[in-house]
């Protein structure tokens, strides 16, 4: 029998929506074992005074494999 779990997390990046991705997978794979997917459950950008983009941030829920 398979059993998955789902966790949030949250990342960000001065680059790009795709970078804030890629950041936030990366760093749950380095402590979670057996990663399946990420979902993006919203998006979200960070403006300066004069409103311009300094950040991007992304919720994830990332699906993992428990092992036995």
């Amino acid at each position: 029998m398979t059993v998955a779990k789902v966790t949030e997390i949250i990342a960000s990046s001065t680059k790009s929506f795709d970078d804030a991705i890629l950041t936030g997978v990366a760093r749950a794979h380095k402590t979670l074992k057996n990663l399946k997917s990420a979902w993006v459950k919203n998006q979200q950008v960070k403006l300066n005074n004069e409103g311009q983009i300094v950040e991007y941030r992304v919720e994830l829920k990332i699906t993992f494999l428990i092992e036995d």
